[in-house]
């Protein structure tokens, strides 16, 4: 039997869950305090909901579940090798809100306004800043194409950050419809954007002429591309610019009414930007896309966007929905780097007894737990080992049941 958790996984010591649990509420006392109310959805999703959602490349990351009993016996007999499978893992908490969205709308508030904090899963490569299984907080709002939707959610997740003590970031918002007009007016077909997108989205990562390159290896038109590499290396990514190349556009309008007014709402505690090179994977968006990136551990740590298509596909009619979304696990190992603290919980004491004492020894704990957090544990043979491995967890101080009525800190007494 194997006692490490499976690759891509991880088990956490009762000082990590403490800290993550405590990031966790916060996150979740913000989101709350703005209106939005917690919902839970399943882990497990039907297969043919996962393979229809348009994930992009999250749909070959998809951990299938093999049908059972006779169900699978005949499909192997059959040597069904694609029909093995009727369920899978989810891989983000958006597919899962938007068929709770279609199965319960008539009991839902309109607008949605609606949390999701919980875990997801996706078929990965093991490596550093990439799990198998992890954390993901949602926010959702479902049922209105109002750009103030956007606005909100961005104001809210950026107050659920800084309430957590991520202080240094920069919210960059662009809108696909914008990019997609462009990508028209240079000459590329309308059928070819979708993976067109996808190289652009890596221009961070390869710079202009890496998205040259790779255009030019999938065999685009060499003339069309040569001219977009041009303007990628030309930097001017403006919204004038934008403006001046696909004229007035209701997308440029709702991303400066977003720049605007989610900018005075910032109060000057983190910058807003316009970004084209802004795609997001999954091909569900439709519209507005966002991320925050923290300024001081370059990388993305929140994005969304809208995916006004996505819930049409349950219920064959158009319900528009935006979401953002808080990498809880980048989030966390940045935070934990910093010796981040549970600021909200009381300091923890051992109450150390003899085990014909219990009744008592949990009654004096009561009478502590009104200031503290009281663990009790038995009188070991070796008080001083216990006592160390207790001052390692963080434990504030102990008392020696029976024999005093003080609580001793670790290297002191107090009363």
């Amino acid at each position: 039997m194997k006692i490490k958790s499976v690759k891509g996984t991880n088990d956490y010591l009762p000082e990590q869950t403490r800290i993550r649990d405590y990031l966790q509420n916060k996150i979740l006392e913000v989101y709350t305090q703005n209106g939005f109310e917690h919902i839970i959805t399943p882990a497990i999703e039907d297969a043919e909901n996962l393979e229809k959602s348009e994930g992009g490349e999250n749909l070959n990351l998809i951990f299938k579940i093999m049908k059972r009993g006779n169900k699978l016996a005949k499909a192997m007999e059959a040597g069904a090798l694609n029909e093995l499978s009727d369920m899978g893992l989810r891989y983000d908490l958006t597919l899962p809100l938007s068929r709770y969205y279609a199965n319960n709308r008539n009991d839902l508030i309109s607008p949605m306004k609606c949390i999701q904090i919980d875990r997801v899963y996706r078929a990965e490569q093991p490596q550093k800043g990439r799990l198998r299984e992890f954390i993901q907080c949602d926010i959702d709002i479902l049922g209105t194409s109002s750009v103030n939707a956007e606005i909100e959610l961005i104001a809210t997740t950026a107050k659920a950050l800084l309430a957590i003590g991520m202080d240094e970031f920069t919210v960059k918002i662009n809108d696909r419809r914008i990019l997609r007009t462009m990508l028209m007016t240079m000459g590329f077909a309308e059928e070819e954007l979708d993976s067109i997108c996808i190289i652009f989205d890596k221009m961070d990562k390869i710079g202009a002429e890496g998205v040259e390159a790779e255009l030019m290896e999938k065999g685009y038109d060499s003339d069309i591309v040569s001219k977009f590499a041009s303007f990628l290396k030309a930097g001017d990514f403006t919204l004038e610019r934008m403006e001046a190349m696909i004229g007035d556009h209701e997308a440029i309008r709702n991303v400066k009414k977003i720049l605007k007014d989610a900018g005075e709402l910032s109060q000057g505690k983190y910058d807003l930007v316009y970004d084209i090179s802004l795609v997001r994977g999954q091909g569900y968006y439709t519209g507005t896309v966002f991320e925050v990136e923290s300024n001081q551990f370059k990388g993305a740590i929140a994005g969304g966007g809208r995916y006004d298509n996505l819930i049409g596909k349950f219920l064959n009619e158009q319900v528009p929905a935006v979401g953002f979304s808080i990498g809880f696990e980048r989030i966390y190992a940045i935070l934990s780097q910093q010796g981040i603290e549970d600021k909200d919980t009381k300091k923890r004491v051992a109450l150390i007894y003899n085990p014909e004492d219990i009744v008592k020894a949990y009654e004096k704990a009561e009478e502590l737990r009104k200031e503290y957090v009281v663990a009790l544990y038995e009188r070991p043979k070796k008080t001083g080992k216990l006592l160390n491995k207790l001052e390692t967890k963080g434990y504030y101080g102990f008392l020696n049941f029976g024999q005093s009525e003080e609580i001793s800190v670790m290297g002191e007494n107090v009363q």
